[in-house]
């Protein structure tokens, strides 16, 4: 049975309704029963004294990869919701990659196994991620993916992502890809600038980005499709959706933390915990894409949480595995992307409701009836990344060392506690 919960004096922002005010907020059954004055014949079978923290619905990350181990898939789940993120969407670039629906089914089982965040799949675009035939899409979606597409894996044959477009807007499938060219990008590991010149790396310069975005909103305007276009990095591709939301075209689009905080100079001397797909690109980028997140262009910011252990990272910085944990740093990473001019209903509508719209799902709210996935957190504690502050005790972030503001202190999903941060001493 789930527990009747009372938050009192707290700080309640629903970045849904832009609202931003204090007081109580009361759960019963896994929902919303009020906020602001509670029932008197309410009775709570327990009290949270939430004064100087924040209530809000939970986050979303649109961009998590769950580890195949047992062990690794749990971590993940339990770093997320100690960070406040109530809903994860995992790549289809899983071992193996999900273009099975009994694949898809398994993954869904082991989610509810674990209990804790919400994980919403999204199946693969082509057997495999070949990029050659087609997968069952409609298999897929009846199993509960919530999109379609090919992770990391380039589509390189236009005439196959033309069809599957066209199959796609058929049945009104969302299509997710990350946007570059193969040929432009092939095997670089560093964005094309002074900093790979500096070190001898293998560039992927920014057009391999804005060539294969232009081809991606031509097909998807052509086969009349809805694309999401996933972590963008530069300020050419931010201009190009921006024109594309103009014209009416139906596409959305994400960026990953460090792509909106960090730039090539965070490189460092050959610093692999900064070896990311997409790489890390120009302070131009880097204020185009936050630009971008602030006017709505980019409709919401991800994670990119990719798990990667001591032996993919302890190596030269061209062989190293991309990637890095961060999927526990989304709610500070979007109050600083923010910036302190911004009202937190601002800060977190791209963790919360633009995610939610570009999932299609109803948007998280804290209005009376709303399913209790919540985040209670202290926008005022500021932290220091590192392996003994992080719930998956990595040190493969590009964030490690850096002292960020916000940290949650209570998740619950469904009304049930699912996190809870020992107050400090």
């Amino acid at each position: 049975m789930v527990p009747k919960l009372l938050f009192t004096d707290a700080r309640l922002v629903d970045p849904v309704a832009g609202t931003d005010t204090r007081g109580a907020l009361a759960l019963a059954d896994g929902r919303i029963v009020a906020t602001g004055a509670v029932p008197a014949d309410f009775t709570p079978d327990r009290i949270v004294d939430a004064a100087g923290c924040v209530l809000a619905p939970g986050l979303i990350d649109l961009c998590a990869r769950l580890p195949a181990s047992r062990r690794g898939f749990e971590t993940v789940l339990r770093a997320a919701v100690a960070g406040g993120v109530t809903r994860l969407v995992c790549p289809p670039d899983t071992r193996p990659a999900l273009d099975e629906p009994d694949l898809v089914e398994q993954l869904a089982h082991r989610a509810d196994s674990v209990a804790l965040a919400h994980v919403d799949p999204v199946g693969a675009l082509t057997r495999r991620l070949e990029g050659e035939r087609l997968a069952e899409l409609a298999a897929l979606r009846a199993a509960g993916c919530v999109a379609f597409g090919q992770a990391d894996r380039p589509l390189a044959d236009h005439a196959v992502l033309l069809r599957a477009l066209q199959y796609a807007a058929t049945f009104d499938l969302p299509v997710w890809l990350r946007a570059e060219d193969a040929a432009l990008a092939r095997h670089g590991v560093a964005h094309d600038g002074a900093v790979a010149s500096r070190l001898g790396l293998p560039p992927i310069p920014a057009v391999a980005e804005t060539v294969a975005v232009a081809t991606v909103l031509a097909l998807a305007a052509e086969a009349g499709a809805r694309v999401h276009l996933q972590r963008l990095s530069t300020a050419g591709a931010v201009e190009l959706v921006r024109a594309a939301k103009r014209a009416g075209q139906r596409v959305t689009c994400d960026v990953a933390g460090p792509n909106v905080l960090l730039s090539e100079i965070d490189v460092g001397f050959f610093d692999t915990r900064a070896r990311l797909v997409p790489p890390l690109r120009t302070l131009r980028d880097r204020d185009a894409l936050a630009a971008g997140l602030a006017d709505g262009t980019i409709d919401a910011l991800c994670s990119d949480h990719t798990p990667v252990d001591d032996d993919g990272k302890l190596l030269p910085f061209a062989e190293a595995t991309p990637g890095a944990s961060a999927i526990e740093l989304l709610l500070p990473l979007a109050l600083r992307a923010a910036g302190r001019g911004a009202g937190l209903a601002q800060a977190l509508r791209p963790v919360v409701a633009g995610p939610a719209r570009v999932l299609g799902h109803a948007a998280p709210s804290l209005a009376p009836g709303a399913v209790a996935d919540l985040v209670l957190f202290d926008p005022e504690d500021w932290w220091t990344v590192g392996p003994d502050t992080l719930a998956d005790g990595s040190a493969h972030t590009p964030f490690a060392g850096i002292e960020l503001a916000g940290r949650s202190r209570l998740t619950t999903i469904g009304g049930r506690v699912v996190f809870e941060r020992p107050p400090p001493r």
